[in-house]
């Protein structure tokens, strides 16, 4: 296996949570616990189903979520967030906060996602 090289401690952590939509993922996950695909989906309705499932592929190489097939007809698929993936919690959350206090008249919310801890609803 080749080597990432990074030239930092913070640029591992924006190797594994930088992305489209990977926070969203990984808070998602860590809100509400296991979901399927199309919880994912209708929680994010802004991602395109090609990206989000090239995100958790990634999130799943980074162990920082488990992915689980069970063996039924039609095939069911799990994703839980892992040790190391709800380790990023309070990180996710001063990203959070962060964005609420610095959001300015270029932007428009359509979609909060973060947890009541950032003020924002569900």
């Amino acid at each position: 296996m080749e080597k990432i090289q990074v030239t930092c401690e913070m640029e591992v952590t924006l190797k594994m949570i930088g992305g489209k939509c990977k926070p969203l993922i990984l808070e998602s996950l860590i809100e509400h616990g296991t979901q399927r695909f199309s919880e994912l989906m209708r929680r994010m309705p802004q991602i395109s189903q090609r990206t989000l499932t090239n995100q958790l592929r990634e999130l799943e190489n980074d162990g920082l979520i488990q992915r689980t097939v069970y063996a039924e007809v039609p095939p069911r698929v799990e994703y839980a967030i892992t040790p190391k993936g709800q380790s990023l919690e309070t990180i996710l959350d001063l990203m959070c906060a962060w964005g609420e206090q610095h959001i300015d008249e270029r932007f428009e919310m359509t979609n909060p996602q973060c947890t009541d801890s950032c003020g924002a609803q569900e």
